[in-house]
């Protein structure tokens, strides 16, 4: 785990990494190769990058080093050229189009290194009718059917922050190309262009989805399947003092101990029953409701009723379990993952 700048370290060491700053996902995964202890150099424009934070406390700034550089002076191109000549990898966000105008596009930095691995990070792609257009995160996960798949039935769909368009289809997706691409350019001395779409890694998420909606056990709507809060033991439930429980015992062994120790194991002996599915959600509610959180953690501890609390973003660092695994470190007076 990287706790503050850790040179020659890492699977990553040697890795040269340009990163044309931007925000969101293309820092983030930066961030992960920097992190895998890659070199990274980050490319700031003049005044920063707009929606950026205060990069005394951008996280996803760690273990980098930077420059500022006015690409659209006459010089900013070829310094970053420059940096290219020497680099593996380089990672931009730009809309399509605008690296080219810029004169760092793929063409004019593999002239340059012809083993660079050019890493894209958009929304929409490189190509495609929305390839030009605007658009964040949750844009692009209501076109791939991901954002229809959150939330309560009878509700709109839920907004899960920019975790799953962002940094779980984009970031982690661009991390697993660029990768790929390294290993292909070091093996033949070749590089290539990267594409990650957020669209396409979001879509990409949902693999098993399709598949269960393909064979007929899944829905195509909210609250009505196994793993999107349509079954009662797999989901949330507030406590009294308006805490919530998370509730996922899946397995039969699981379920028994869960429906022993939550008090409701005689009402309800047939757990698959769909027809008594409400019956048993509203039990479980009323069960969850007679204590507090924290009382029902403590039922629930050092058992495998697979039951946790929901925690806070203030809370989690301080839980047991991620404690004594440093999950969370203290680093320059800031707590981060």
């Amino acid at each position: 785990m990287a706790k503050g700048p850790t040179p020659g370290h890492g699977p990553l060491t040697g890795v040269r990494v340009v990163e044309l700053a931007g925000i969101g996902p293309g820092p983030f995964a930066a961030m992960l190769l920097a992190d895998l202890g890659a070199d990274v150099v980050r490319v700031d424009r003049p005044g920063g990058a707009g929606l950026g934070i205060d990069p005394a406390h951008d996280l996803t700034n760690r273990n980098k080093r930077s420059v500022v550089l006015d690409l659209k002076s006459d010089e900013g191109p070829a310094r970053v050229l420059d940096l290219v000549e020497r680099a593996d990898i380089l990672v931009e966000g730009y809309r399509p189009g605008v690296a080219e105008r810029l004169g760092v596009g793929p063409d004019a930095c593999l002239a340059r290194n012809p083993k660079l691995v050019y890493g894209r990070m958009t929304g929409w792609g490189q190509d495609g009718p929305l390839a030009d257009r605007a658009g964040h995160d949750i844009a692009y996960i209501a076109l791939t059917g991901t954002l229809s798949m959150i939330g309560g039935p009878d509700e709109p769909p839920t907004v899960p922050a920019n975790l799953v368009g962002d940094y779980a289809g984009g970031s982690l997706y661009l991390v697993v190309g660029v990768l790929a691409a390294l290993q292909h350019a070091r093996a033949h001395g070749e590089g290539q262009v990267v594409d990650a779409a957020i669209v396409d890694g979001a879509a990409h998420l949902a693999t098993m989805i399709h598949g269960m909606l393909a064979a007929g056990s899944w829905q195509d709507r909210r609250g009505a399947n196994l793993l999107d809060g349509g079954c009662p033991f797999y989901g949330t439930y507030a406590t009294s003092d308006g805490g919530h429980m998370a509730v996922g015992p899946l397995e039969g062994q699981f379920y028994a101990e869960f429906a022993r120790l939550l008090g409701i194991a005689d009402a309800f002996p047939d757990r698959w029953d769909l027809a008594r599915w409400d019956e048993l959600r509203a039990a479980v509610t009323e069960r969850f409701l007679t204590r507090t959180r924290a009382e029902w953690t403590e039922v629930f501890a050092g058992t495998d009723a697979c039951v946790a609390p929901v925690l806070s973003l203030t809370e989690a660092p301080h839980h047991p379990h991620l404690a004594a695994r440093s999950t969370f470190v203290e680093h320059g007076g800031r707590t981060q993952p």
